[in-house]
């Protein structure tokens, strides 16, 4: 993995995902890098309050821009906001949650609806029905117009992402080539989570069923041209939604993994994995004892923590119970739209996804991978975000045809 100016590598990481919202005015390089210096690494507090302070600062500043009349500049800067003020409550899982992360959530969502006012193409915020609630998020329409149905993306994050953020990483470069976009909140994620207590679930086509209902009930959507595209977890969740959503024209799993759960028990040693699928007690005991230690680890046990609040279980243990159904097998074979898989070299999140690319059976696939010379080895190839646009909407564009009007 790329190392660039922190010792600890998921802080690092996390700052790496930052910056690369460059590539859509999600960030300033000067900015950031000013936040970090004199952070104190082991505490998660100093994270927060590094970010935060950047983010409100940011936000006060396109306030600013915005009442002298300067549109351009406090568009960009609203953008900004969202970033930081996003990054700052991602590291606070915790159970309960955390008031400054679900306050996080909140700013950051406020700064990008600023943002999105000030967007040369339409943006509407939108509620979409799900089991007796609704899901938000955003449909950006790549122009201003009526009567005209355009290809369109559907665009969801991972674990810890939000709809917002996925401005930056899918919905910007789609609207930029002609699509339209439909970015969303899903359970488990961004404000379904941390203002709904909407937790995840491995059913994803239960989720994206009613989502494609909700496109199709518009006149700008050309309904043979809907393409599903997911980051991180998303690479996961988008392929087993399609694999029973079968109105897509296309699908692109960012890091897509293919066995979650599998890839939990490699990483534990043999013999207590072994013990553990057996359902050993005396092992399970072990286990839960390992477990709960780490989860209280600052960074180390970051991922444990957030398992817990965003599946909504009480236990490191009941998170990893959880992950049984976290698995492509059987689904992936399942899926008859064209499929792109991405790989990063140095992704150890997603070093199954060519083993989700073998696993398709349909005929039009690809699997593109991105290496750490290029800048490109992270997970979600979150420092070149500009290469991954070329390359997956390169792909996009010549089954979508985004140019041609309906």
């Amino acid at each position: 993995m790329t190392r660039l100016l922190l010792d600890d590598e998921l802080l690092d990481a996390q700052l790496i995902r930052a910056i690369g919202a460059t590539s859509h005015q999600g960030a300033d390089i000067g900015e950031v890098v000013q936040a970090m210096r004199g952070l104190d690494e082991k505490s998660l507090d100093s994270w927060y309050e590094a970010w935060n302070t950047l983010g409100e600062r940011v936000f006060a500043f396109a306030e600013d821009q915005e009442r002298a009349g300067h549109r351009i500049s406090a568009r960009k800067a609203f953008l900004r906001a969202c970033t930081y003020l996003r990054t700052g409550g991602s590291m606070l899982y915790s159970t309960p949650v955390d008031p400054r992360m679900a306050e996080s959530n909140t700013r950051q969502t406020a700064a990008f609806r600023r943002a999105a006012a000030l967007l040369d193409t339409p943006v509407e915020v939108v509620q979409i029905p799900f089991e007796g609630t609704t899901l938000p998020g955003y449909f950006l329409r790549a122009a201003d117009e009526t009567g005209v149905r355009r290809a369109t993306v559907l665009a969801l994050g991972g674990y810890d992402g939000t709809a917002e953020e996925c401005y930056f990483y899918f919905a910007a470069p789609a609207l930029s080539r002609g699509y339209n976009v439909l970015i969303f909140d899903g359970p488990g994620q961004g404000a379904a989570l941390l203002q709904q207590g909407l937790t995840m679930r491995p059913d994803w086509a239960t989720v994206i069923t009613p989502v494609v209902d909700f496109l199709l009930s518009r006149s700008d959507v050309d309904p043979a041209r809907i393409a599903l595209a997911g980051l991180s977890l998303g690479g996961f969740l988008a392929p087993r939604a399609a694999a029973q959503e079968h109105r897509l024209a296309a699908l692109i799993a960012d890091s897509g993994s293919y066995d979650m759960y599998g890839g939990a028990l490699e990483r534990m040693p043999k013999p207590l994995a072994h013990g553990y699928e057996e359902g050993n007690k005396l092992a399970r005991v072990a286990l839960a004892e390992i477990l709960d230690g780490t989860a209280k680890k600052p960074t180390a046990g970051w991922s444990l923590r957030r398992g817990l609040v965003v599946h909504g279980v009480d236990s490191p243990l009941a998170y990893l119970d959880a992950m049984i159904d976290f698995r492509l097998d059987g689904y992936a074979q399942q899926i008859t739209c064209p499929t792109l898989i991405t790989h990063a070299e140095g992704d150890a999140i997603g070093a199954s996804a060519p083993q989700t690319f073998a696993a398709l059976t349909v005929a039009d696939k690809e699997l593109i991978r991105f290496t750490a010379a290029e800048g490109a080895g992270d997970h979600c190839e979150a420092g070149a975000r500009t290469l991954f646009d070329a390359r997956a909407f390169g792909w996009l564009d010549d089954r979508l045809h985004p140019a041609t009007l309906a």
